[in-house]
């Protein structure tokens, strides 16, 4: 498979673990699974940070009168039940893997190094990064920005649920969104777009990675984003 990209940064919402609903969908993480599986077996280096919307969201509880802190240290110990599950169908689907967390839990994964991650895609392991940065009210979109830069990624792809790229407005809820093929980073800054968070994107600016928005729904999309095929938004200077 043809590919512009040596190593990249897969970001999986949540919401895709669980189908868009609540818990874990086996048969949805299963096809991504074997999706990146393939992707590895080409050649390409493959590290995934992993939300986990589908259990917890801080933001949500701390809506409902629970603490911020308490209720984003819930939702990192949901990405790394999502980090299991991934882990699982990625060696049932013929690919070695590695978890690193960012809070320690040695039982279940490796504490979160970037050098040793490095060392674990050189030799074709997918990695899989859980429990966001370890610390409260930073979102998973800039966990993996700052994972990206850290593991010399050479794009971030922001899978998303449901939508095919960047509009400039909602799609589900106005038919007559617009959306966009390219855009800089600044320009999506401006827009004030809210299909990932500000901070991520700044980052992201901050370093020169390029970024691409891409339906994660649609089977075969990560490969076709892998392989440099126009789909989705891509997101540069």
């Amino acid at each position: 498979m043809p590919t512009p990209y040596r190593r990249v940064l897969l970001k999986l919402s949540g919401e895709v673990f669980g189908g868009g609903k609540v818990g874990v969908d086996p048969d949805v993480i299963a096809e991504k699974s074997r999706e990146i599986a393939e992707i590895a077996a080409s050649g390409v280096q493959v590290a995934v940070v992993v939300g986990g919307g589908n259990f917890f969201r801080g933001a949500e509880l701390q809506q409902r009168g629970m603490d911020r802190d308490r209720a984003d240290y819930m939702g990192m110990l949901g990405t790394v039940m999502n980090c299991l599950a991934l882990q699982d169908f990625c060696e049932k689907a013929g690919v070695a893997t590695r978890v690193q967390t960012a809070i320690t839990m040695g039982q279940v994964a490796e504490p979160y190094i970037p050098r040793r991650a490095e060392r674990h895609l050189e030799k074709g392991r997918v990695v899989i990064f859980g429990a966001g940065s370890g610390m409260p009210y930073f979102s998973t979109d800039t966990v993996a920005a700052q994972r990206a830069l850290e593991i010399g990624a050479d794009a971030l792809l922001m899978g998303k649920q449901g939508v095919d790229g960047v509009y400039d407005c909602d799609p589900k809820s106005n038919p007559a969104a617009r959306k966009f093929d390219e855009l800089t980073y600044d320009e999506f800054l401006a827009r004030d777009l809210k299909v990932a968070d500000a901070t991520a994107v700044a980052m992201a600016r901050d370093n020169d990675l390029t970024m691409i928005f891409f339906n994660l729904e649609k089977k075969g999309n990560i490969a076709r984003v892998v392989a440099g095929e126009p789909i989705g938004t891509t997101v540069h200077r």
